[in-house]
């Protein structure tokens, strides 16, 4: 009787580890066969680009497709603040080195970027402070390939949104994080595509192909936020797929956005030493009452003189859902294009 029990109990174990093992297994393979079809599918994207040129930031998005690209003849170009703090400089040598793909690294002077954020206002029509510091930089990348004579570049768009790339993302339950990304997706726009248009230089952006869309639909939210080495990361599928292609610091970089990396951010420190307090309430006070429009912030109130010198009002009355902020049309979202403001 006791040996029965010992035996019965050795049976259970052995088949509770070859079922434990069976599950990883499966899990394993199963995860392999999504990176491998993920790899082709971003592989035969970037092999239908024509273009020459990529904005290279050293970042996760542009660094998987110089991973694809650099067997062309292919060069990158950056944008870095020669007087505001950037993160990116370092990674984008970084990747440059390891795909052997010319740099161009564009420094660029506060005058330069504050006569491109009045051209990027006036491409985007908008002054939305949060979408033109950071879309500053891409009009600048832009510009720079018009200048040198260049049809079109390549960006990293379109993985964020797909792929959970946002920081805010990170911390969402599975239900909520599903949510979320179909709610980004349904909304998702670029605004590098109207200043490419504007300035008259195609943009191919790889992410955005119909086949990497449909891939993306069909990954589970908890491969794209997931945990690694006890740190919650977003895009973790594009990590994990790529990490043995790019060098690892990069593929596991923190979300970095435009205007941290070229270091526009620090903009907004501009702004508020050379609008005083004194006039930013004064000038607050008068487009409140003359044009019902609420401005947050000296940045954001900067933006809006060359809106409104360009378009005037945003005010939207007859709209049926409008920003409390600037009155301007919003179509069911927590953001308003407009201004910035958010949530809504």
């Amino acid at each position: 009787k006791y040996e029965f029990k010992v035996c019965n109990k050795q049976v259970k174990i052995k088949f509770s580890i070859r079922h434990s093992y069976f599950n990883f297994k499966t899990k394993i393979t199963v995860l392999e066969k999504i990176s491998k079809k993920l790899y082709q599918i971003l592989e035969e994207s970037c092999n239908s680009c024509e273009s020459e040129l990529i904005a290279l930031s050293g970042g996760l998005d542009s660094s998987i497709l110089a991973h694809f690209l650099k067997k062309r003849n292919i060069e990158g170009v950056a944008i870095i603040s020669e007087d505001f703090v950037s993160t990116d400089l370092t990674y984008c040598q970084r990747i440059s080195k390891e795909t052997e793909i010319p740099l161009t690294i564009h420094s660029t002077t506060t005058s330069e970027i504050l006569e491109a954020i009045e051209n990027t206002i006036k491409i985007l029509k908008n002054f939305n402070d949060i979408e033109i510091r950071n879309n500053v930089v891409m009009y600048l990348a832009i510009k720079w390939a018009k200048d040198n004579n260049k049809k079109s570049i390549i960006t990293g768009d379109g993985a964020d949104e797909l792929f959970a790339g946002y920081n805010f993302l990170v911390n969402k339950s599975e239900k909520e994080l599903e949510i979320e990304i179909k709610r980004l997706c349904s909304i998702m726009h670029f605004p590098t595509q109207k200043i490419g248009k504007a300035l008259g230089i195609k943009i191919e952006s790889p992410f955005l192909n119909e086949k990497v869309i449909e891939i993306a639909n069909e990954i589970s939210p908890n491969l794209k936020v997931k945990e690694e080495k006890d740190t919650r990361y977003g895009k973790w599928i594009l990590r994990k797929t790529f990490e043995n292609y790019i060098p690892k610091q990069i593929a596991w970089r923190k979300k970095s956005p435009m205007q941290d990396g070229a270091g526009t951010v620090g903009l907004t420190n501009l702004f508020e030493s050379i609008i005083n307090e004194e006039t930013y309430v004064e000038k607050k006070l008068i487009v409140e009452k003359n044009d019902q429009v609420v401005i947050r912030n000296r940045e954001s109130m900067y933006y809006y003189e060359i809106f409104k010198k360009l378009y005037g009002s945003p005010v939207q009355n007859e709209a049926e859902y409008k920003c409390p902020y600037c009155k301007h049309e919003v179509s069911n979202s927590k953001f308003c294009r407009m201004c910035g403001a958010f949530p809504i």
